[in-house]
């Protein structure tokens, strides 16, 4: 095991950093800019994605790879795991773009700047196959403009809701919309219903921490998250002030845990105050050249040396039935990182507070 270095100990430890989690031996595949989320299934399953190609991937609680296929996609940017009945499905939040290897050996899109992208969101069972594929929201943002959806998130029934579907659309317009179970769209938000107008809201999710459902959006750019009751009133800010870059959600208990992209994870309590910060990241870390990944001695676009223990760029986070949290990170090639979970007391000094 290795230690998680942590900004401060006000809390007892909690996590131990999975040294290795995840990584492949002897892997020929082409390091490709990944950018992906990951998610869990109730009986312990990972799911996440390629960094290369669009080939979604199942692997046990020890990082082992189970299964792959094929998506329907260009890239699994949000991933979500629903359940309706006793069947759970895989959701992608596809955005219809993906960087990779550019001539001048820098890390971008492939696209003309200035081309349509239509992202899609589609339903997939965990063996492949597609269930339902949502249409570009009619919406007037979309006439002339791309749909680059970033996450997605379901209102399931088991839990009380209705099947309804919520969908980031991060880095297109900035907008969240809300469709019914059948894909119908019912309303949008702008954010200016709340805080102010979303710059990049990165991420959505169904929150039932106090017992009614909630919807929070990771409104990343503007370093805050706001909530919405889900018939779309505002209902409060969260975290103005304290998080700086909030790009995704899991729930840990009566706990919510955010990944930030600039380095660390935030853990909101029940209130939804900031009771941990884990990691050591900073906005400052954008300064570093090649960021999220770094130059070598040519100028050249390579993956920077990653440390166990030390966060990078946390991109998509996810939470198994144990209280087990993982994370998959922004980076060539990427990075899937476990924190496994510590009983409170009697623990080791170093470990992630």
């Amino acid at each position: 095991m290795s230690t998680v270095r942590s900004a401060g100990r006000e809390n007892a430890a909690r996590f131990r950093w999975a040294p290795g989690w995840g990584s492949d031996p002897a892997s020929d595949r082409p390091l490709g800019m990944a950018h992906h989320g990951i998610a869990a299934t109730s009986d312990g399953r990972i799911v996440t994605f390629e960094a290369a190609e669009p080939i979604v991937q199942i692997r046990d609680a020890e990082g082992r790879l189970r299964d792959s296929w094929s998506a329907p996609v260009a890239t699994g940017h949000g991933l979500c795991i629903a359940r309706e009945g006793d069947t759970e499905s895989l959701w992608i939040a596809d955005n219809g773009d993906s960087w990779v290897a550019l001539p001048d050996q820098s890390y971008g899109s492939a696209r003309p700047p200035t081309s349509r992208i239509d992202g899609s969101v589609v339903q997939l069972t965990l063996d492949g196959r597609e269930l339902l594929r949502l249409a570009t929201p009619d919406h007037p943002a979309y006439e002339n403009a791309s749909y680059c959806p970033t996450d997605v998130a379901v209102d399931e029934t088991h839990l009380g809701g209705h099947g309804d579907i919520w969908v980031a659309d991060g880095y297109g317009q900035s907008l969240v919309h809300h469709f019914d179970a059948a894909g119908r769209l019912l309303n949008t938000l702008t954010g200016e219903e709340g805080a102010g107008r979303f710059l990049g809201p990165h991420a959505v999710h169904i929150d039932r921490r106090g017992g009614a459902a909630e919807v929070y959006v990771a409104d990343r750019e503007n370093a805050r998250i706001q909530v919405f009751s889900p018939g779309g009133s505002f209902l409060r800010v969260v975290g103005l002030g304290t998080l700086i870059s909030p790009g995704g959600f899991a729930r840990l208990g009566d706990e919510l845990i955010v990944s930030e992209l600039d380095g660390r994870l935030a853990i909101l309590g029940g209130d939804d105050t900031v009771v941990a910060i884990l990691g050591l990241g900073g906005l400052e870390g954008r300064n570093r050249p090649g960021w999220p990944n770094t130059l070598d001695a040519t100028g050249a676009t390579v993956r920077p040396v990653l440390t166990d223990g030390v966060f990078n760029t946390p991109h998509g986070i996810a939470t198994d039935g144990e209280g087990n949290v993982y994370v998959s990170e922004w980076v060539i090639g990427g990075r899937l990182i476990k924190l496994e979970r510590l009983p409170r007391g009697g623990l080791d000094a170093g470990d992630l507070d």
